[in-house]
């Protein structure tokens, strides 16, 4: 059985009228990622992009590329950051041209990134920007708006229900009323119902079904476990009128020690799907409190998707929908200010798509193998 691997994607690389506001004329993340800076000696910065270049997420060409590339390289489907605030939708247009074009033919899937926009891209409360607010008349509007998108015949469903994950979970204030509000619309409005999964970050961790989820989604690094390498210190010069020299830290990580932690851990018994990261370095994004991890390399991201591929379909049948292929989740797709991305850089090519089919690839092969040996006996 083939596993459905799925890549967070991040769709902020277009200009939106906020960002122009709140950062500048024509901002994306591509501002961060071009003007990132080593911060100590080896540290690789910055990352910057190869075959599809710096992209603009409003043209059907890059994103028509970002498919046929992610398909060669055995990804099943993108799962696109979906942010909306109070009825208020960011960064939509990406998905909104994808579900009313029809291209390209991809699955994919959302996740509700449900956390204040903050000038230190963290969620929390310092200088927010974005404020999320819940309340029942929101939880309506906002299924609501949904349903025509878990319409879409390209949208992955697990057991026939569309698959939305949410990823700050712990933030709903009633988990379970929000949660019976959206299925009761789904269901009215002919779906066979939703599948919703949280994301397991910021420390959250627990049996899912416990607030009206049905499975929790591994989110690496959050809850990482990797001990801290070292601190590194650095100078920025900051101008605030005048020149003034601070002393920032980053916290670096051993990206090798965090997969093989990871690969070792043991699978809770709640319905749970696993999930690897090629890498973080969120450098680009922090004046300093940078989180850093190091010696990562394709040949370690392969070994660690290629395990935790092989525990998917072993357990298969444990979660629900693993009849239409077991899912695997990798963050991420194209987080680049993140130092977090398959898509090809500069620095390794395709070595890490080439890793992921090959990672993804090894039960198949195996498999085909089984059964031509068994046609043979035959």
């Amino acid at each position: 059985m083939s596993v459905r691997a799925i890549a967070f994607h991040l769709p902020q690389f277009h200009p939106i009228p906020e960002n122009d506001e709140w950062w500048g004329e024509g901002f994306t993340d591509w501002t961060n990622v071009a003007k990132a800076k080593p911060r100590f000696a080896g540290h690789h910065q910055p990352h910057e992009p190869a075959d599809l270049g710096f992209y603009d997420l409003r043209m059907p060409e890059a994103r028509a590329a970002q498919a046929a590339l992610a398909k060669a390289y055995g990804i099943y489907g993108f799962c696109y950051y979906h942010y909306w605030f109070n009825g208020r939708r960011l960064l939509e247009h990406p998905v909104n041209e994808i579900v009313e074009s029809g291209e390209p033919d991809f699955p994919f899937c959302l996740c509700w990134a449900n956390e204040n926009w903050t000038r230190r891209w963290d969620g929390l409360e310092s200088e927010i920007l974005m404020r999320q607010e819940y309340g029942p008349e929101d939880d309506l509007q906002h299924i609501r708006s949904l349903l025509p998108i878990f319409a879409d015949r390209r949208y992955i469903r697990v057991e026939g229900k569309p698959l939305f994950l949410v990823y700050r979970a712990s933030l709903l204030p009633e988990p379970r009323k929000t949660i019976r509000t959206w299925r009761h619309e789904a269901e009215k409005a002919g779906l066979k119902g939703l599948y919703l999964a949280r994301v397991e970050c910021h420390g959250e961790r627990g049996d899912p079904r416990e607030i009206g989820f049905d499975a929790a989604v591994e989110f690496p690094p959050a809850n990482h476990g990797a001990p801290r390498v070292y601190r590194r210190r650095w100078w920025h010069l900051r101008r605030l009128g005048t020149a003034e020299a601070g002393v920032r830290e980053n916290y670096v990580h051993s990206y090798g020690e965090m997969a093989e932690n990871a690969m070792k851990r043991r699978e809770p018994e709640y319905p749970y799907y696993r999930g690897v990261c090629p890498g973080w370095d969120n450098s680009a994004r922090r004046v300093g409190e940078a989180t850093i991890f190091i010696d990562g390399t394709p040949e370690k991201y392969e070994r660690w998707l290629m395990e935790i591929a092989k525990q998917a379909r072993n357990r298969m049948g444990a979660v629900e929908g693993d009849a239409e292929g077991p899912l695997v989740f990798i963050n991420a797709w194209n987080e680049w200010a993140e130092g977090n991305h398959l898509e090809p850089c500069r620095r390794w090519g395709r070595a890490y798509l080439e890793a992921t089919r090959r990672a993804l690839g090894t039960g198949q092969e195996s498999e085909q193998r089984e059964k031509a040996a068994a046609a043979k006996e035959a």
